[in-house]
């Protein structure tokens, strides 16, 4: 039995780029649409939305069908919350607001086995084959096929973010502009110059050394992202495609009733 490769991860290491697609709603069928479609990635959050474990499984269920990674991000919590969604053989996860080098370290401790880190092992569930994948295989494919994201998105670690650019052990450093305008006291300003400054930084540094920078935006922006060294970039949501296309129907049903109470109007 082998463990299946990343497809994230084979696009980015020879070069190329990574779509992905962020869901909200906590069901398999949407996560199915978005790999069925042909996104790299669907990302799927327990940090600010409610999959519980079982919508979690199906998630990654629907988009292996497709050969599409999954990401978790997760919540900040024990290490489980993060060993947890790779054991369910989801292909990433990402951790929130590091706040520090520390931060960082710990969380390359809690994620990979050794001789990078120590990861709690069991290797019963799927991302072990459920035992039947042979153990040191599984604890090298495991550090080498499913990635670890860390989301700068704070202003906190910026003094120590080339130390934490520097550190190995995880694949992708991660910019995420809205808690961070928010950190600067700019909630919402995307223009800001130090977000601008930062969102540069953080692409320059995971470069520099050796790491896969990621980020979020409006798809109208994905060409200055990827100028900017971007190769990782979720470009919209469900709820997002979801609203404006029944914005756009309930728009054409008000402007059909209007048109329709003027062809009554002129005939009176």
């Amino acid at each position: 039995m082998k463990m299946r490769t990343s497809r994230v991860l084979q696009k980015l290491r020879s070069g190329g780029f990574a779509s992905c697609i962020k869901i909200n709603i906590s069901n398999a069928q949407v996560a199915e649409i978005a790999a069925l479609c042909g996104f790299d990635c669907v990302w799927v959050d327990q940090e600010h939305c409610t999959p519980d474990w079982d919508v979690l499984n199906s998630q990654v269920w629907a988009t292996k069908a497709y050969n599409t990674d999954l990401m978790v991000r997760v919540p900040r919590g024990s290490y489980s919350d993060l060993a947890k969604p790779l054991e369910m053989d989801a292909t990433g996860i990402m951790v929130p607001h590091i706040m520090s080098l520390n931060d960082a370290k710990k969380v390359v401790q809690d994620t990979r086995f050794h001789p990078i880190g120590r990861r709690p092992i069991d290797g019963g569930n799927a991302d072990g084959a459920y035992t039947n994948m042979d153990f040191q295989e599984y604890l090298a494919t495991a550090n080498k096929e499913r990635f670890v994201v860390l989301q700068i998105e704070d202003p906190e670690p910026l003094e120590e973010l080339e130390a934490i650019a520097a550190l190995e052990g995880y694949d992708m450093l991660f910019f995420g502009p809205g808690d961070f305008s928010q950190g600067i006291g700019a909630p919402g300003d995307f223009s800001h110059p130090k977000l601008l400054e930062t969102r540069e930084r953080v692409a320059a540094l995971a470069r520099k050394y050796g790491k896969f920078a990621g980020t979020t935006g409006g798809i109208d922006h994905l060409d200055s992202f990827k100028q900017m060294g971007y190769q990782f970039v979720s470009v919209g949501a469900d709820v997002v495609g979801l609203s404006a296309y029944f914005k756009t129907l309930v728009s054409r049903i008000h402007s059909s009733a209007t048109e329709e109470q003027k062809g009554n109007e002129a005939y009176k």
